[in-house]
């Protein structure tokens, strides 16, 4: 070694490796012992002889069970691990600086503080005495075991809480009492913070309570408090009718919620039309959203059990001004409001009649018929009452001039939901090439539902409603042009068929005008039509009336003002977009202003005295170069003039327009890719397209 390093002793460097391994008791052998043997590395291969042995004899008593303190090698036969005869047996090893060939042995690092790098330590070797056959491992190998073993006791979280719960049941070891009432609940202040936020925020923070041993619980009710703190130890909490309020108002106070989650469940599932009304102001109160408001989607979907109901009738009149306000009830009409409403105030007249003008603003009274209006301003409820009498004029002038609607409009012109109706998308195409299904959509519920399928293919055939039943019209069957007429009766789910018209038809426009339904145009399999069908519900027959002045395929229909309007379509040569309108008393069309754009498979409906053309195309389908339509045009028959109002999303040939209370709704179509169920809806007061839950089907 150099001159610079200091010359270790090999019995030194062992020592300090003994040391590192956490062996500082054990000393190190006697050099006095002369056995000699076959050696191996660590692999068990045949290794560097001139090693010599010890003499067990002068070895301390701490090392003696060497070999029966390490594992059997992996690898090794069974004569390497049997145990030694006794300890004076016991083999160990020297190195010396004579028996030692490789020099680098010899070479030791510099120790900091008497502690040496263990990577450069030389490797040693294992042993095997030629008397006794067994193998002794080196000291290298005899370091910390490098395999961690983990021990998970079972139950353990249960077996502890078991232990907390008794000691509550003894009262020992508790560090704080509750106070509610007339009732102390002695507690753990660990127990209740690893539960409740609450307690947590309460025992964590530097606030005067954290200190105190007893802790007054306001506004809790004692039993309520003693189930949960019961509950904290446990995790087990009886639900019964007689006890769900207090538990819940407790729960949300010590911010339980888990507890809150379990009690609003147990309340839905308990929701019934004698106390709905009283869930739905309870969840309020409490803040616990989730609950008021299936609470109160229970209370409109049963609106007609409720009002029935004593909870109804104890309601205040604030809480009757949330109900009047909502457009969500489920309801057959206005009316049915009115008089709920009325039954209110009589069940406490002298004191709810002066709340009636304030509540009736909430009827939409322009909504209801003229003569229930006639009969409401002889009420002696109302005769008195200023306010009352001019909501009820603002309804009759709604009626009796209908030219100035468009400025009368307001929350209360507005239908609930309910009262609209219900909108049906029948057939159409598809992926198959022709749908046969019905769907219906329901707007207070915004979702479709699959009603029915008509009794065969049809393809552009005409669609109305009378009489509350659902008329399909003419057609294709993908074969032939169609003349047959059938009806569906929604009430009965049942079909009928009808008579059929005199001309098979395809691509006609259909609608109800004063009473029968007009088929309009289309094309018979030959040629493009321009005359006209009339089914008389009364006869049951069809019946020609005036023909249009030029054919129309793909046309829109509408009925406005009390004439049938015959807009855009395709006369054999181009796509139209010249209108004209049919007098049912004078059985003449008239020509109307053309539409800006040419327009066939266009959408037509009507609203607020305005007629709307949305989508459609410009050119034959099979015309590389026929442009789609989104944009939509307003037609206003006092001033024959079309307006261009607010496109579409997207563009659609032949889609389905229908007027659902104050909104048009787009169906379906073809967008020059593929066919479409998407739908979106049109809100001509504030000139903006939305788009609704798309149909079931495609």
């Amino acid at each position: 070694m150099s001159g610079s390093r200091r010359d270790f002793d090999v019995r030194q460097l062992l020592k300090l490796r003994w040391k590192r391994l956490g062996h500082q008791q054990q000393l190190l052998p006697h050099p006095n012992a002369d056995h000699e043997g076959d050696c191996w590395d660590r692999r068990y291969r045949p290794a560097t002889s001139g090693i010599k042995f010890l003499n067990a004899s002068s070895l301390p008593p701490s090392l003696a069970p060497l070999s029966s303190q390490r594992s059997k090698p992996p690898g090794l036969p069974d004569s390497f691990s049997r145990p030694m005869a006794s300890k004076s047996e016991v083999p160990i090893f020297e190195f010396t600086r004579e028996n030692i060939q490789d020099p680098q042995l010899l070479e030791v690092p510099d120790a900091e503080d008497g502690v040496l790098e263990e990577e450069k330590i030389p490797s040693l070797t294992a042993c095997r005495t030629s008397h006794s056959g067994e193998i002794h491992l080196p000291f290298r190998p005899m370091e910390p075991c490098t395999s961690d073993e983990f021990f998970q006791a079972l139950n353990h979280a249960e077996q502890t809480f078991k232990k907390m719960e008794n000691y509550l049941r003894h009262k020992q070891l508790c560090d704080v009492v509750l106070v509610a009432g007339d009732r102390r609940i002695p507690a753990h202040r660990l127990v209740l913070s690893s539960v409740s936020d609450y307690f947590a925020a309460m025992f964590t923070n530097d606030v005067r309570e954290a200190r105190q041993e007893e802790i007054k619980m306001e506004g809790v009710e004692p039993n309520a408090l003693w189930a949960l703190v019961q509950y904290a130890y446990t995790g087990r909490l009886e639900l019964k009718e007689d006890n769900i309020e207090c538990l819940l108002s407790t729960a949300c106070i010590l911010q339980l919620s888990q507890v809150v989650e379990a009690c609003c469940k147990f309340l839905m599932k308990q929701l019934h039309p004698s106390n709905c009304l009283g869930i739905r102001s309870f969840a309020d109160a409490q803040g616990c959203t989730d609950l008021h408001k299936v609470a109160h989607n229970y209370t409109m979907e049963h609106f007609m059990e409720v009002i029935r109901n004593q909870e109804f009738l104890l309601l205040p009149a604030t809480e009757i001004a949330k109900l009047l306000a909502s457009d969500d009830m489920n309801i057959p009409s206005e009316e049915t409001i009115l008089n709920a409403l009325l039954t209110w105030v009589q069940h406490d007249l002298e004191q709810r009649k002066e709340d009636l003008s304030t509540l009736l603003a909430y009827i939409r009274l322009p909504l209801l018929a003229p003569q229930f209006l006639a009969d409401m301003e002889n009420n002696v409820l109302f005769r008195d009452d200023i306010e009352c009498q001019k909501l009820i004029m603002e309804a009759m002038k709604y009626h009796l001039l209908p030219e100035r609607r468009p400025m009368l409009q307001s929350p209360r012109t507005k239908p609930r939901k309910s009262t609209v109706g219900v909108l049906f998308a029948v057939g159409g195409m598809d992926a198959t090439k022709g749908a046969t299904s019905i769907e219906k959509y329901d707007l207070r519920t915004n979702m479709w539902t699959p009603v029915a399928n008509m009794n065969g293919r049809r393809l552009q055939f005409g669609v109305a409603v009378l009489d509350d039943k659902l008329y399909v019209v003419g057609g294709r069957d993908g074969l032939k042009t169609l003349n047959t007429v059938e009806c569906y009766n929604p009430k009965t789910k049942t079909w009928s068929v009808m008579p059929p018209m005199s001309t098979h038809r395809h691509g006609l426009g259909v609608a109800v005008l004063e009473g029968p339904m007009y088929a309009v145009g289309g094309h018979d399999g030959w040629s493009y039509l321009n005359t006209v069908e009339r089914w008389d519900p009364q006869a049951r027959q069809w019946n020609f009336v005036a023909s249009m002045s030029t054919p129309r395929s793909t046309v829109g229909v509408a009925v406005l003002s009390g004439k049938l309007y015959a807009i855009g379509g395709r006369d054999g040569s181009s796509c139209l977009k010249s209108v004209e309108c049919f007098d049912p008393h004078t059985n003449k069309w008239t020509p109307c202003a053309q539409m800006s754009k040419r327009r066939g498979g266009v959408g037509v409906t009507t609203w607020n005295g305005f007629l709307y053309a949305i989508g459609g195309h410009d050119a034959p389908a099979s015309n590389l170069t026929s442009r789609l339509s989104d944009c939509v045009e307003r037609y206003d028959p006092k001033t024959d003039m079309w307006t261009a109002v607010a496109s579409m999303s997207i563009s659609r040939d032949a889609v389905g327009v229908c007027l659902l209370g104050d909104k048009l709704y787009a169906v379906g179509g073809y967008d020059g890719q593929a066919y479409l169920n998407t739908v979106e809806s049109y809100d001509p007061q504030i000139n903006e397209w939305t788009q609704v839950i798309h149909l079931i089907s495609l």
